[in-house]
């Protein structure tokens, strides 16, 4: 999987806004797909424009099409990065019935905040954090990480195809957990497929061995680890987590 490196980081008060139109009439079948994961392309997500402000809603299966996105279709997203007592940052690769990036290995949770009043609300980014509550418990098992435990760093947006039909195109907002005492899981195995607590040596044997085909590594993962991660988890040792906040700031990764 190639994407393009960042080359651009903007303010959401400059940041161009882009109007939406409904979804090209475009019939994609879902047959031979995973039953559940089908069922849960009727989702609504959130539509938003490079400003991150709502546009609009339509349905996971439509956000998630090619031809969607190309047309400029954009939505919004999150992605969980949970860290252990030993600064281990807990990893998940993707179920085989996945049907964007299937068994690709990926940050701990990541996921679309839906078209629900709870999850709609931009207020101290509880739309977002509530959606990623939820996701952990569904995908996860876990239950011990709330809202309050959900650190708000900043946004992404990016663009990534999975295949010639699927792919990504996100506002994707990053949130940082730590733990302190061990986190019970039961992984949905219609979602994962594995788990794994990763040291930083160790996620970058991960990108060596990414780099010869043994493992595949999500898009957004792989963007979000060259430019960020290492340095958050630098200032998470130091206790300095609060200095990488930015609220204002869209990191345009395109």
């Amino acid at each position: 999987m190639t994407v393009m490196s960042p080359h651009q980081t903007t303010n959401t008060t400059t940041a161009a806004a882009t109007t939406h139109a409904a979804a090209p009439a475009v019939e994609v079948s879902l047959a031979g797909y995973d039953a559940e994961q089908v069922r849960l392309m009727e989702e609504m997500c959130i539509l938003v424009d490079g400003a991150d402000r709502v546009t609009g809603f339509e349905s996971k299966k439509n956000t998630h099409l090619m031809t969607n996105i190309n047309a400029g279709m954009l939505h919004r997203a999150f992605s969980v990065f949970l860290f252990d007592a030993d600064h281990r940052l807990l990893l998940q690769q993707r179920a085989d019935e996945k049907i964007t990036f299937p068994g690709y290995w990926t940050n701990t949770c990541c996921s679309h905040p839906l078209a629900k009043q709870d999850e709609l609300v931009a207020e101290k980014h509880l739309g977002a954090r509530t959606a990623a509550v939820r996701k952990l418990d569904h995908e996860l098992g876990i239950t011990a990480v709330g809202i309050d435990d959900l650190q708000f760093l900043t946004r992404i947006h990016y663009l990534a195809p999975s295949d010639g039909t699927w792919g990504e195109h996100e506002v994707d907002y990053i949130f940082v957990a730590k733990k302190t005492a061990p986190v019970a899981m039961v992984p949905s195995p219609n979602e994962v497929k594995a788990t794994r607590y990763v040291t930083r040596d160790e996620l970058r044997a991960m990108f060596k061995a990414a780099e010869v085909g043994d493992i595949k590594l999500t898009p957004w993962f792989r963007l979000i680890c060259e430019s960020f991660l290492f340095q958050w988890w630098d200032h998470l040792d130091a206790g300095t987590l609060d200095q990488c906040v930015e609220p204002d700031t869209i990191h345009k990764m395109l």
